[in-house]
């Protein structure tokens, strides 16, 4: 996960080809199995993402 924000969030990239989606974060966001959808490479898959930090789900 990358791309900066002034306000303290940054947006989710995707896990397989590291295109910025939809999805923006703030540093107390905790996601637990959210289902993350590429509009870049057509994929979803389920995430776990706490302090920024993101994992893909089993």
């Amino acid at each position: 996960m990358n791309s900066k924000q002034n306000d303290g969030s940054r947006w989710i990239c995707c896990p397989v080809c590291g295109s910025k989606t939809r999805t923006k974060v703030y540093e107390d966001t905790v996601l637990v199995r959210f289902p993350l959808y590429c509009q870049k490479c057509k994929r979803e898959m389920r995430v776990d993402v706490v302090q920024f930090k993101m994992v893909k789900s089993n």
